[in-house]
């Protein structure tokens, strides 16, 4: 098993580190990411440590389903549905993840132009 001490979202999901939290269940927590690109940036996070999305399996199919509902209920709740958004997951240093614990950046509320990198 990893050591996630070090693990900044594993300190958020603990209470440990202060965020402002949009969403939060057994599974999930959405929380603002504290340097946005765009006017809505929400990181989706599970609370299952998972370094990154080449870890998942079988066994993380319902967290990665509740992770696409949830960015669609957000989006709604936001008001960027109507006119686009993009959900990303980094994967990877080449992939741009900076975090080493999967998550999904929720953008929107201004046109999104590709490509993205």
């Amino acid at each position: 098993m990893p050591d996630n001490n070090d693990c900044i979202f594993c300190k958020i999901i603990a209470g440990e580190i202060p965020s402002k939290i949009v969403f939060q269940d057994d599974l999930l927590i959405a929380i603002e990411d504290i340097s946005p690109t765009a006017p809505v940036h929400i990181l989706i996070i599970p609370r299952e440590h998972i370094d990154s999305l080449n870890e998942v399996n079988h066994s993380h199919s319902e967290i990665l389903s509740q992770i696409q509902i949830k960015a669609a209920v957000i989006a709604r709740e936001m008001n960027i549905d109507q006119n686009g958004y993009r959900l990303v997951n980094n994967c990877g240093e080449w992939g741009g993840q900076t975090v080493m614990h999967l998550h999904y950046h929720l953008l929107g509320g201004r046109k999104m132009t590709w490509p993205a990198g």
